[in-house]
């Protein structure tokens, strides 16, 4: 079968790989669809935490079950499915409270292990979601929306509430339509003033602003009756944004930060205690997260189909990278088609 492999930052290149051993309690998934995430941009650029070279790419995965280890999953095959790609241990701390995406020995299909830019892959079926209403490209970007379902869970929204997202990349549209579904107030911030537009326009941001220094504190306190940000969510992979954040919070709020970098990032300590903030990572997503999103997707409360602005076919991805890590290019979601007979629009 034909594998897109990332053999070193900047270079991908297809290969030759063996069909997958189809292990007890494991099912091989016809990969149809793969979602280019920005952890696949990091790593493609060689800025993604807990990432080792060569590795194949690919966690925003769906596909139709081809085949099945156990006679009690024979269910599962022809039915089209989603991947979770959190495989994690069931035995350490945070598993044991429910927490799996924080597995304290996390495999991430794409990332820690060879993931779904492939033409088949075998995953545990506790990690597939088969659904008879989604289609394949809803299918594939369940899990870029689950991470901002999660993020919003986390910061436990309240209707009223004003959330302010700040990166209008997928990510960022995840958390803005979920926090749209729990009755908050949004506004988004970024610099990219074409994603803002989509996002007011597309998605139904109640207000978008490219940030100010000088004004966006400001904008924030007029849109709040005076106070700051509820919740501020940063998903901006960029320190320099992260670190300002913290500015956009108002007394007694919460700041969740979704993205990852290699990076250190500081804060003012008195101001960090005058405001008593509370500080928060997002990390992944569960299962609850999953659920959630299939339901909104469902109901038409989650967008995703907008979002996907380009597309290309498996042997032509690696060329096409180059451009979708190129800011002049506009891309939001690109998705990466297997089937050759296809037709892509």
């Amino acid at each position: 079968m034909q594998v897109l492999v990332c053999s070193q930052p900047q270079h991908l290149e297809l290969q030759e790989f063996d069909y997958p051993d189809c292990s007890p309690g494991h099912a091989v998934v016809r990969i149809r669809r793969i979602g280019v995430c920005g952890t696949d941009i990091h790593a493609y650029g060689g800025n993604q935490p807990y990432f080792q070279y060569p590795r194949v790419l690919g966690h925003e995965l769906a596909g139709e079950v081809v085949e099945v280890a156990d006679e009690q999953s024979a269910q599962l095959v022809g039915k089209q499915a989603y991947v979770i790609p959190y495989l994690h241990c069931g035995e350490c701390r945070a598993c044991q409270m429910g927490k799996t995406n924080c597995c304290q020995n996390m495999q991430v299909i794409g990332v820690h292990k060879d993931g779904g830019m492939a033409e088949y892959l075998a995953v545990p079926t506790t990690h597939l979601v088969v659904s008879e209403t989604l289609n394949l490209d809803q299918l594939a970007l369940v899990e870029c929306m689950a991470i901002g379902a999660h993020a919003v869970r986390r910061s436990a929204i309240q209707p009223g509430e004003l959330a302010v997202i700040v990166g209008a990349g997928p990510i960022g549209m995840g958390v803005l339509q979920v926090a749209k579904s729990q009755g908050a107030r949004t506004l988004m911030l970024d610099t990219n003033t074409a994603r803002l537009a989509f996002c007011r326009d597309v998605l139904g941001a109640d207000a978008i602003a490219t940030p100010q220094e000088t004004t966006t504190a400001a904008l924030i306190s007029e849109l709040n009756d005076g106070a700051l940000a509820d919740v501020v969510f940063d998903a901006t992979g960029s320190p320099r944004a992260m670190q300002a954040g913290f500015d956009l919070v108002g007394h007694g709020g919460r700041y969740v930060l979704v993205s990852v970098v290699k990076a250190d990032i500081s804060f003012s300590d008195p101001d960090f205690h005058k405001k008593e903030l509370t500080l928060m990572g997002s990390r992944n997503a569960t299962p609850e997260d999953f659920a959630q999103v299939t339901s909104l997707m469902e109901t038409g409360e989650i967008k995703v189909e907008a979002m996907i602005t380009h597309r290309a076919r498996l042997a032509d991805a690696a060329s096409q990278m180059p451009q979708w890590c190129d800011p002049s290019h506009q891309v939001i979601k690109a998705m990466i088609s297997i089937d050759p007979e296809e037709v892509l629009v």
